[in-house]
C-alpha cells in the first residue's frame, strides 16, 4: 500500500495500519490478491472535499482475502478498515477492525472475531486465549449497531478518550489479530459438506448485515453514487461471491 495516505492520517490509524501488515507478513505466507483494477485507489469528493480510498489486498492457504482500507475526507475524516475472510473450507472466525476519525478525534474504534457458526460462538481454541487477554477498562463503550448480532462476546467496541486508551486499543487489536494468525495456520480444512455449508453461510450472514451499514453506504452514495456504492460494497467490502466461488 503507497505511504503517501497513511502519512496524512490520524497517528493511530497510521500506526495500526503497519503492525497490521507487519503481523500478516510474520505469521503468514502471503501472495498477491487481485483488486479489480479501479478499485486499488479511488479519487472522489464529498461536500467540496477531496475523497480518497487506498486499498490493499492479499490472500494465504487459510484466508481468500486480507483487506486493508484506507480512506480520508479533506482534513475532516480518516477511515481505517480492515477484514480478514476465510477460505469457506477452514472453519475460522472473520477478524475486523474499524477506526474512524473527524476533526483529529476518535469517534469510533471496533475490532473483533465474528463467529461464523450456527450458534454464533468462538471455536474452542479460541476461547482461552482470548480470555486470557489483560483485561482493559475503556471510559466509553459504545453500543453496537442494530445489526450487531454478527459479533462476539470478545468485541470493544469504544470512543478513546485520550492517547492511552488509544494505545490501549491497537495492543488489543494487535493481540487478537496474533491469537488468530496463529490458529488459522495450524487449523485442518473442514471435509464434511454439512460444515462446509455452515461456513459458507456464516461468512454469506456476516457479508449481508455488514452491508446494512448506512453510514458507509451514504458516504459513498453522495459521492460515487448508488451503482457504483452497491458494486464496491459487493465486491470489494464484503464480497459474498468470491465466497462462493472459491468454495
Amino acid at each position: 500500500m503507497s505511504r503517501s495516505l497513511r502519512e496524512k492520517q490520524h497517528p493511530l490509524i497510521r500506526t495500526l495500519a503497519d503492525r497490521i501488515e507487519q503481523t500478516w507478513q510474520e505469521h503468514l505466507d502471503l501472495s498477491p490478491y487481485q483488486i479489480p483494477h479501479d478499485l486499488g485507489f479511488i479519487e472522489g469528493s464529498l461536500d467540496g472535499e477531496r475523497l480518497a480510498i487506498e486499498n490493499c489486498c492479499h490472500q494465504t492457504p487459510q484466508f481468500r482475502k486480507l483487506h486493508l482500507e484506507l480512506a480520508q475526507v479533506g482534513q475532516n475524516l480518516d477511515i481505517l478498515h480492515c477484514v480478514m475472510f476465510p477460505h469457506p473450507h477452514y472453519n475460522l472466525p472473520i477478524f475486523g477492525a474499524d477506526i474512524v476519525c473527524g476533526r483529529g478525534s476518535i469517534s469510533a474504534a471496533i475490532v473483533d472475531l465474528s463467529p461464523v457458526n450456527r450458534d454464533r460462538s468462538l471455536p474452542t481454541s479460541y476461547q482461552l486465549p482470548l480470555f486470557g487477554l489483560p483485561a482493559v477498562k475503556f471510559a466509553q463503550v459504545r453500543e453496537l449497531p442494530a445489526w450487531g448480532d454478527i459479533f462476539s462476546d470478545y468485541c470493544l467496541f469504544i470512543r478513546p478518550s485520550d492517547t492511552d486508551e488509544e494505545t490501549a486499543f491497537g495492543d488489543y487489536v494487535l493481540s487478537m489479530l496474533k491469537i488468530h494468525c496463529q490458529i488459522a495456520i495450524h487449523t485442518q480444512p473442514a471435509t464434511s459438506a454439512r460444515e462446509l455449508a455452515t461456513i459458507l453461510a456464516g461468512q454469506e450472514y456476516y457479508c449481508d448485515r455488514q452491508q446494512e451499514n448506512d453510514k458507509t453506504r451514504r458516504v459513498l452514495e453522495k459521492s460515487f453514487g448508488t451503482e457504483w456504492t452497491n458494486r464496491y460494497m459487493t465486491t470489494m467490502l464484503f464480497d459474498r461471491a468470491t465466497a462462493i466461488a472459491s468454495c
